[in-house]
């Protein structure tokens, strides 16, 4: 009960923040909310190290590859996933981010010179297949000034850099530096580098003070940032981190079933088939990591 409990809570939440980034986009730049966001779960996340005085004591190289870790996955990811949700569905952006599985096996074998099992490949083709059909209208009459395209290939860019830096986390714990501290850390200058960002690029550093975005803005903050990621992080520590990524494979399908329910998003047999595709193929991809992992 206790592993269903720790399983479910990502899954839910993570499942639900789609739908919140959407009130967080619009009046307030993208990059800017992105900030916003992993300032405050940063400070939260310090303040928990200090409160269970976890050491927060790195030398100048582990600092520089926490400062990766923030700007890949806190910083230019959400930052991509952000501006994608200005012209896709929230239930979409979820549903390309789920590409995550197979990137990471892939980078993992690059960066990380793990084991790589040619099946992964059948995964890899089934999702791609699978967005194809998804986005078969918009694909056909492609153009850059179609806004649901850039927002697919946003979408895709922060999966890309978010593997990236998945795999850079994971070169971080073999080294010695632990998850949490990494993240508080990761999380502050992920947020800095976006402001810092914002301001070279002169946009304009706004607020929105309506009840939706500072209640989004807290709900993806503490829940989205905080407590979803140390139930996962409990989770693997339980049952290993092969089971604990079907989160990745359920959060999608209730980002799905809330952009039906409060975005109207229009299901097609087509589009239907085509998200079918993609969470078989990262089924599979998962199914195969943990026989691997067993064996």
């Amino acid at each position: 009960m206790k592993d269903l409990i720790l399983f479910s809570i990502p899954a839910v939440i993570w499942g639900s923040t789609w739908l919140a980034i959407k009130f967080q986009v619009g009046e307030v730049d993208p990059v800017v909310s992105v900030s916003y966001r992993f300032f405050l779960a940063g400070l939260l996340l310090l303040v928990y190290s200090k409160w269970k005085g976890l050491s927060l004591q790195f030398n100048r190289k582990e600092h520089g590859f926490i400062l990766l870790q923030g700007l890949l996955i806190f910083g230019i990811n959400y930052a991509l996933v952000y501006t994608a949700e200005l012209t896709l569905t929230s239930g979409l952006v979820g549903l390309l981010f789920s590409t995550l599985v197979i990137l990471n096996i892939i980078n993992s074998r690059i960066f990380l010179k793990t084991a790589f099992e040619p099946k992964v490949l059948i995964g890899g083709v089934l999702g791609l297949v699978g967005m194809g059909l998804v986005f078969r209208q918009d694909l056909s009459t492609f153009s850059l000034a179609d806004g649901k395209v850039v927002g697919l290939l946003f979408a895709l860019g922060g999966a890309v850099v978010a593997s990236l830096g998945n795999i850079t986390s994971a070169r971080n714990q073999k080294a010695g530096i632990p998850v949490i501290q990494s993240n508080a850390l990761g999380m502050l200058y992920g947020a800095a580098a976006m402001l810092a960002f914002a301001l070279i690029s002169q946009k304009p550093i706004t607020f929105e003070q309506s009840t939706g975005y500072i209640l989004s803005l807290a709900f993806l903050s503490v829940f989205g940032s905080v407590i979803a990621f140390t139930a996962y992080l409990t989770l693997i520590g339980r049952i290993g981190a092969s089971r604990s990524g079907y989160v990745v494979l359920v959060s999608p399908i209730i980002a799905l079933m809330l952009s039906t329910l409060f975005e109207d998003y229009r299901w097609t047999i087509t589009g239907a088939l085509g998200a079918i595709l993609i969470l078989v193929g990262n089924g599979f991809v998962l199914q195969l990591r943990q026989k691997t992992s067993s064996t």
